[in-house]
C-alpha cells in the first residue's frame, strides 16, 4: 500500500514517517506543488483560490466541479513559451479544451495542437488563428482533413499511408498544398503506465522506424510532391519526469532525418519532440521545471545535430498537461464516512470516476485536503471512492484525512485539470460537474454543469 503525503510540507519538512506519527498540522498543511499557486487556507481554516474561499465556490456553484486558477494557467503558458524561445509551443488541447481556454492559450501566445474534429471545431469556434493549429490523431476521417483544409490549419501530423492516401486526394482535390509532418514511432519505453506509453512498437501510433515505414512514408511524401512534408514528429508518452527518453528519441529521430537527406536530397526544416511532461499528483512526484525542460531538450537536439551533421530544425514542443493539470482542483462534499474492520475508512463523496476516470483506468494516483476547515482531529488512513456502482470507482486511493471527516465536509483533490474533464462521462446517468475559472476575487463558469434535461435531451425514446 502506498500512502500519499498531501498533507506533509514539501521539501525538508516533507513526511516519510509511518501513518500513527503524522499529525494533524500535516493533515491540514498544503503541498505547494500540488495546488495552484493562488490556493492558501483562510484564517478560518478554507481553502480559497483566487481569493475566493472553496466554501463561498461551493454554496454558488455547487459540487462536485472543477476550479481552474486563471492566474496559474496563464503563469504556466507563459513560463514554456519564454523557456522554450524561439521553438514553438502547442498546448495540447486534448488535456482540457474549451473555449475559455482556447482564448487564454492563443492570449499568451501559444500555439495549439488539436486530435479530432470537435476539438478544431472548439479552436474555430473561440477564434484561434487556424494557422497557429496543429491537427493530430491516428484515424482522421476524409471529412475532418477536408475541414482540416479548408480552416488552413498550420500543419497536420499524418500518422498512417491510409491518411498520406487519403490527404494527397484531398489536396489535389482543392489545389492545396498543406504542411505536414510524419509521426515516427521510435521504440522508446517511456517510463510510465502501458497504455499511455506512445514510441514502442507495438501500439496504434505512428510509422514504425524499425521497420522502415516512418523512412516510406516520408519518401513517398516527398517523391509524389503533392503534400508539403516539413518535419519528423515524435511522441514517447505521458506523465515523464525523466528526460533522458527525449534524447533517445531526438537521437533516433534526427538519425532519420540525417537518411532523408542522403536519399533525397531534402533537409527537413522542423521537428516535434511532443509533450508528455509529468506534473506532481503526490509528493512522491518531482516534475521539472519549464525552464530546465527546455534547457535539457535543447541541449540534446544540438548535440545530435552536431553529431549528424544536421542544421538544427525549428523545434516545437505539445505541453498539455504539464500546463493545465496544475492549475485546476476538484471540489467535493462527502456524503457518507464508513470505517471498514480497522483496515480503513472508506469516504465517499459526490463525485467519482465520472468526473475522474484516470484513478480506475490508469491507476493514477491523487492526493486530497479537507477543504472546508481545518481540524485537530488524528489522521485516519482514508480512500476517498465516489457515488457509482463499481467497486473500482476510487478517486484517491490512500491518503490521510482528519479522523472527525464527516458528511457535509467538502474535500479537494488536485491536478485535475487535465484528462478529467476531457475524459468524464454520464456513467450512472451522473451529469458532468462545470468548469469554473476564478481570478481577482471573481469566478465565472467556463464549462456549466449538465443537468438532467440535457441527458433527456439526447434520448430520443
Amino acid at each position: 500500500m502506498r500512502a500519499h503525503e498531501a498533507g506533509a510540507l514539501h521539501g525538508d519538512l516533507g513526511y516519510r514517517g509511518p501513518a500513527w506519527l503524522r499529525t494533524p498540522e500535516d493533515v491540514n498543511a498544503l503541498v505547494p506543488q500540488l495546488w495552484p499557486r493562488t490556493v492558501s487556507r483562510t484564517e478560518a481554516g478554507s481553502l480559497q483560490v483566487g481569493g475566493v474561499s472553496v466554501a463561498d465556490l461551493a454554496a454558488e456553484h455547487g459540487t462536485p466541479a472543477y476550479f481552474l486558477d486563471e492566474v496559474d494557467l496563464r503563469a504556466r503558458c507563459r513560463e514554456f513559451a519564454s523557456a522554450f524561445g524561439d521553438a514553438d509551443v502547442y498546448y495540447a488541447g486534448k488535456s482540457f479544451l474549451c473555449k475559455a481556454v482556447v482564448k487564454i492559450v492563443h492570449e499568451e501566445g501559444l500555439f495549439l495542437d488539436v486530435c479530432t474534429g470537435g476539438e478544431l471545431a472548439v479552436a474555430l469556434a473561440a477564434g484561434f488563428p487556424a494557422e497557429k493549429i496543429g491537427f493530430h490523431g491516428n484515424n482522421k476521417s476524409p471529412r475532418e482533413l477536408e475541414r482540416a483544409l479548408d480552416a488552413g490549419v498550420g500543419r497536420i501530423v499524418v500518422d498512417s499511408f491510409d491518411e498520406i492516401a487519403r490527404l494527397t486526394a484531398l489536396a489535389q482535390k482543392t489545389n492545396k498544398k498543406p504542411k505536414v509532418l510524419v509521426r515516427v514511432t521510435v521504440g522508446v519505453e517511456a517510463h510510465t503506465h502501458e497504455f499511455i506509453a506512445t514510441a514502442h512498437e507495438d501500439q496504434k501510433f505512428g510509422f514504425s522506424l524499425a521497420g522502415g515505414a516512418a523512412f516510406a512514408a516520408a519518401a513517398k511524401i516527398i517523391d509524389e510532391g503533392v503534400l508539403d512534408l516539413r518535419g519528423l514528429h515524435s511522441h514517447i508518452g505521458s506523465q515523464i519526469f525523466d528526460t533522458s527518453g527525449f534524447e533517445v528519441a531526438a537521437r533516433r529521430v534526427l538519425d532519420l532525418q540525417a537518411q532523408i537527406r542522403d536519399a533525397r536530397g531534402v533537409e527537413l526544416e522542423e521537428l516535434d519532440l511532443g509533450g508528455g511532461f509529468g506534473i506532481a499528483y503526490t509528493t512522491q512526484d518531482d516534475p521539472q521545471a519549464a525552464g530546465d525542460l527546455a534547457k535539457r531538450i535543447n541541449k540534446i537536439v544540438e548535440s545530435e545535430c552536431e553529431l549528424g551533421n544536421l542544421r538544427k530544425p525549428k523545434l516545437s514542443i505539445e505541453p498539455g498537461r504539464a500546463i493545465v493539470g496544475p492549475a485546476v482542483f476538484t471540489l467535493y462534499e462527502v456524503g457518507t464516512v464508513k470505517d471498514v474492520d480497522g483496515i480503513r475508512t472508506y469516504v465517499s463523496v459526490d463525485g467519482g470516476m465520472s468526473d475522474n476516470i484516470r484513478t480506475a483506468l490508469y491507476d493514477a494516483s491523487y492526493s486530497a485536503t479537507l477543504a472546508g476547515r481545518t481540524s485537530v482531529a488524528e489522521p485516519m488512513l482514508a480512500r476517498v471512492v465516489g457515488k457509482h456502482c463499481e467497486s473500482g470507482d476510487i478517486v484517491v486511493k490512500d491518503e490521510f484525512l482528519p479522523a472527525d471527516v464527516q458528511p457535509g465536509d467538502l474535500i479537494a483533490v488536485p491536478g485535475t485539470g487535465a484528462y478529467c474533464r476531457s475524459m468524464a462521462s454520464n456513467y450512472n446517468h451522473v451529469p458532468r460537474p462545470p468548469v469554473v475559472a476564478v481570478r481577482d476575487g471573481a469566478s465565472r463558469v467556463i464549462v456549466r454543469r449538465e443537468t438532467e434535461d440535457d441527458l433527456l435531451a439526447l434520448d430520443v425514446g
